[in-house]
């Protein structure tokens, strides 16, 4: 039995219909069982944060997203070595790298879930990837109504990954032998600008759409019931890549045997999302 936290967000979603479609027992864990629409064959059972025992009865391996874990990691993992689950695989965050700022929310956040697991006893994975694709859904409001999209840093550089292609290798790291102790930084294939990608979106969508660059002062907005302590991490994250290469890896294809998909693909595959 794999047991799947953060089961309705967008990895997990992902990985849940890959798990199922190979055959595979998966316990999927969602605040909302009624509203999930999950696969049929998935278990689909309440995430309850004050009582995981339950929830990791009969499990041999995890796949865990630290938001999904209702602020209770060391109960959970604590059931989980309990119930007899011998690996885990955590969804973290490129921003855990070697120099990275140490303080910074983010990276305290997915740094400390890693040293938990680390100290937890379990086996581990830890996928660290940078940019998703899907952040870019934050402009599906004003595409949906119109053709002048606001944001920030118009310039900002990333290499945004679809989120299949990190469900694909969560799958293969949950049933493939040789993934204990790694961290796997995840990229997609290309740089890509805000414009970029709005140009993409228009593509995709058969409108021509236009960027237009807001000031950081006037970004808060833009990103509602972002906790200002985050939002300024973001924000500073961003602007750092206005003009720099972003981290560009292969481990999609070197893991799945497949090259990651390009953001004009992940544009088409969400077209529906950006249409009224």
């Amino acid at each position: 039995m794999i047991v799947v936290t953060g089961a309705t967000g967008n990895v997990g979603r992902a990985l849940v219909a890959r798990l199922v479609a190979d055959g595979r027992a998966v316990r999927a864990l969602t605040r909302a069982p009624e509203t999930a629409g999950l696969p049929d064959k998935a278990e689909v059972v309440r995430f309850r944060p004050d009582d995981p025992a339950p929830l990791l009865a009969g499990a041999t391996k995890l796949f865990l997203y630290v938001q999904g874990a209702g602020g209770r990691l060391p109960e959970l993992l604590a059931a989980a070595r309990t119930a007899g689950v011998r690996h885990v695989v955590l969804l973290s965050s490129g921003i855990v790298r070697e120099g990275a700022d140490e303080t910074h929310p983010i990276h305290v956040m997915h740094a400390t879930a890693e040293r938990q697991i680390r100290d937890s006893g379990l086996a581990w994975t830890f996928l660290r990837p940078n940019a998703f694709a899907t952040n870019a859904l934050q402009w599906a409001p004003q595409i949906r109504t119109g053709d002048t999209v606001r944001g920030v840093f118009a310039g900002m550089l990333t290499a945004p990954i679809h989120e299949d292609d990190i469900a694909a290798v969560a799958e293969r790291a949950l049933l493939d032998d040789g993934h204990e102790g790694a961290a796997h930084r995840l990229t997609g294939p290309a740089a890509t600008t805000n414009t970029d990608q709005i140009a993409a979106i228009g593509r995709a969508v058969g409108r021509g759409l236009t960027f237009v660059e807001v000031p950081p002062e006037e970004a808060g907005p833009l990103f509602p019931g972002t906790p200002p302590e985050f939002l300024q991490g973001l924000l500073k994250n961003f602007a750092a890549t206005v003009g720099v290469a972003p981290e560009i890896t292969t481990t999609v294809e070197e893991i799945t045997g497949r090259p990651a998909r390009t953001f004009a693909r992940w544009a088409a595959d969400h077209a529906a999302d950006f249409r009224p």
